[in-house]
């Protein structure tokens, strides 16, 4: 989690607040569209290819970052932690590449939201951060929410909504991992060890999956989700580096709003009763364990 920094004006502040929502909110929105991209190309192409594509956008803007700054930008205390954090990265696209290729992309989006939750668990865990008994409350409605959405055993949902499960996971150890690295490197090396070794090891099994596009859609799909992805990559970065984490972070939930919209308009899917009232549930939770963190960071900053 990114230090909240010095202390500026209220108004500055506000401003600054009110333009990394901005940066977030743009972010999701194309993210969105990029999910979008990805489930209808699951029809003719892997998943792994997909993945790569997607990841390529990140990678030419890390290549053409290391061509203006050098391979400075690479130095780092934590190399290892680095890598792995690329490697959970890539994992986490893959598998949930292969989940929404078999479920509406609004309820995998919802699944999703349960990752927040994982963070808390995990920071607990690892981290030894202190968490109140009001958050772990929260945390454990957020996964009842989820299991509303999936309802395990009952055969409603498609058994692929648990690699959802497990994206989301493994997303949050990448965010838990995030806040060690946060203390020794810059986010500019993060990123550019994040797309370097996601597209290392995604092109490995590349060969005995690739398929050349044959149309000129599949090309052009490609190449926007491939853009998209950087774009959107980019405008988060920029929310967090303008914003505290703990103001921007709730609006990674209008993801939903937009999920279902593309989802209805591309591919006829809407959620049902079950799945809107498992959402509505991990949002509500997850936007007060937010606010809890918000609240924590505050008052150890004396601002409370």
């Amino acid at each position: 989690m990114p230090s909240p920094g010095p202390q500026l004006p209220p108004g500055l502040r506000r401003s600054e607040s009110g333009l990394g929502i901005a940066y977030m909110a743009a972010g999701m929105f194309l993210f969105s569209a990029v999910d979008t991209h990805a489930k209808f190309l699951t029809a003719a192409f892997h998943p792994v290819q997909i993945v790569w594509v997607r990841q390529s956008g990140l990678l030419i803007g890390v290549l053409i970052l290391l061509a203006l700054r050098g391979f400075t930008v690479l130095r780092t205390d934590r190399p290892g932690l680095q890598i792995a954090r690329g490697a959970i990265a890539a994992g986490s696209a893959t598998l949930f590449i292969i989940a929404v290729r078999f479920v509406p992309l609004a309820d995998a989006v919802a699944v999703t939201f349960v990752a927040p939750f994982m963070v808390t668990v995990l920071g607990a865990l690892v981290l030894r951060e202190p968490v109140g008994l009001r958050r772990w409350t929260a945390v454990f409605i957020g996964f009842l929410g989820a299991m509303i959405v999936i309802r395990p055993g009952l055969g409603v949902v498609h058994p692929a909504m648990m690699l959802v499960l497990v994206a989301a996971s493994l997303f949050a150890l990448r965010q838990v991992l995030s806040r060690v690295l946060s203390s020794s490197d810059r986010t500019a090396t993060t990123v550019a060890y994040t797309a370097l070794t996601g597209s290392l090891l995604l092109s490995l099994p590349l060969p005995f999956v690739w398929r050349w596009p044959e149309t000129t859609m599949e090309v052009g799909l490609l190449v926007s989700m491939a853009v998209l992805a950087a774009f959107a990559e980019l405008l988060v970065i920029r929310a967090l580096e303008v914003a505290q984490a703990v103001i921007v972070a709730p609006v990674h939930y209008s993801i939903l709003i937009w999920g279902t919209m593309y989802g209805y308009l591309v591919f006829g899917q809407l959620p049902d009763l079950w799945t809107w009232v498992g959402a509505m549930i991990i949002v509500a939770t997850g936007v007060y364990t937010l606010n809890r963190e918000r609240l924590a960071i505050r008052g150890r900053n004396g601002s409370v």
